[in-house]
């Protein structure tokens, strides 16, 4: 019966390939995939984000590069369980790890908050979407104490990871770091992405990373990037990641 089906799709000009699960880029190595597989449940960002954000951290370490390591937007914590992975790997833990997020779901987005793909307003993405914890959905919802477990399986030092719970935009204004070496920005929207910058990047040293996560999959997010450094006069180079993330070294 297969090879009379198999027959009949290659006379209609259909071919059958049996597809390969779990196929990593050639040029990551088999510790990042490893470390990536880790936190493969608690993340939706790609491995090629992955690598990068593990890259970033081997190359601030060994470039001793002050500051602690931010991500605005978590979710369930992958992105900073793999920014503890690194620095455990590294062997450097006394770096704090800072996570902003409202630990309840996204924040309401404006006109500005399109899919660059689809066209579709963030709007209608969050209005057809369930707010659980679930499965995974445009609400990106995980409770507080979810995030804190997952961290705990890193094994990184408790008293250096600080949680802040609340719309980013708004903590911001009261509870910062002194001086940023990784500043990691997945929130998604145009107003929340142009405070944090407006905010966190006089606060990332000279050599430190800016790694952008939506730069390429939201609208609002890209055109807060390009307003921000507009604003302040400088084009930095955003270096491709994937077909969203970007990356940035301060000079």
């Amino acid at each position: 019966m297969k090879k009379i089906i198999k027959d009949l799709l290659n006379k209609l000009g259909y071919k059958i390939n049996r597809i390969k699960k779990n196929v990593y880029p050639v040029d990551i190595s088999n510790e990042i995939i490893k470390k990536y597989q880790e936190i493969e449940p608690f993340t939706v960002t790609s491995i090629e984000r992955g690598a990068a954000l593990l890259d970033s951290v081997k190359y601030i370490v060994n470039n001793n590069i002050s500051g602690d390591f931010v991500e605005c937007g978590v979710w369930k914590g992958g992105s900073c369980m793999l920014m503890a992975k690194g620095l455990i790997k590294q062997n450097s833990l006394n770096r704090n790890i800072w996570l902003y997020d409202t630990f309840d779901g996204m924040t309401q987005p404006t006109d500005a908050d399109v899919e660059t793909e689809t066209g579709i307003k963030g709007k209608a993405l969050l209005s057809n979407a369930d707010k659980t914890t679930e499965k995974l959905n445009m609400w990106a919802y995980a409770p507080i104490e979810e995030v804190k477990n997952n961290m705990l399986k890193t094994n990184y030092p408790i008293d250096n990871i600080k949680y802040i719970k609340g719309k980013v935009e708004d903590t911001l204004k009261s509870n910062t770091p002194s001086k940023i070496a990784l500043l990691r920005l997945d929130t998604d929207w145009y107003e929340s992405t142009k405070i944090e910058l407006e905010v966190l990047y006089p606060l990332i040293t000279k050599g430190g990373v800016l790694i952008i996560d939506d730069y390429g999959h939201f609208e609002g997010a890209k055109r807060a990037v390009d307003d921000y450094f507009r604003k302040i006069n400088q084009q930095p180079l955003l270096n491709r990641i994937d077909y969203t993330g970007r990356l940035i070294i301060k000079t």
